[in-house]
């Protein structure tokens, strides 16, 4: 049984989980509304403040907060090419900010996945059970969700996303580094090792 949601209903969704929420990102840029002007301020220079909560909480940040609190587990695995986007890098530089509100996130290379079944798409799984694709344009903007609860279709995501999950590095030990001679399309060169 599969249905298209509104954004707007993912927050019931989260709401409703009793025990787990997991979400494997497979895109190395997104183009959604909600972080271009943060992208464009982390491009120019902006950085948050860890020690300033109040200059980056949001909405989603108090969400997850209030989701983990009531003893809900919130983990998201992020596939990322090397040496990363210039748009990872601006995720990787805010993930602080999901990890200080109790939110598990790991990074996976893409080299690393040849031998996971990875479903086409990005998405969320609520308690094993209700999936919620996310699906985008190919320039990475938001084409709506899709929700099912078909058990084959939570089977695939449960099992790829703990595969995913434990070949990643947690990100208090994913670094990125610079690597000369490796640059990505806007001139930045990272690298993983």
């Amino acid at each position: 049984m599969s249905s298209n949601v509104p954004p707007t209903e993912f927050t019931d969704l989260l709401a409703s989980a009793r025990w787990s929420a997991v979400h494997l990102e497979t895109r190395d840029s997104y183009a959604v509304d909600y972080e271009r002007g943060p992208f464009a301020e982390w491009r120019a220079g902006f950085r948050y403040d860890p020690a300033d909560r109040a200059s980056w909480w949001r909405p989603w940040l108090d969400l997850v907060r209030d989701t983990v609190a009531r003893g809900v587990i919130v983990r998201r695995a992020r596939i990322v090419s090397e040496p990363v986007s210039e748009y990872t890098r601006f995720l990787y530089d805010n993930t602080f900010t999901n990890v200080a509100v109790g939110e598990q996130v790991r990074w996976l290379p893409r080299r690393r996945t040849g031998t996971i079944a990875l479903p086409g798409n990005d998405f969320w799984l609520f308690d094993g059970r209700v999936v919620r694709w996310n699906h985008f344009t190919g320039s990475g903007m938001s084409a709506g969700g899709e929700v099912t609860e078909d058990p084959a279709a939570a089977r695939l995501c449960e099992e790829s996303f703990e595969r995913a999950w434990a070949k990643a590095v947690p990100h208090d030990q994913y670094e990125i580094h610079s690597a000369r001679g490796q640059e990505n399309d806007q001139g930045l060169s990272y690298l993983h090792t």
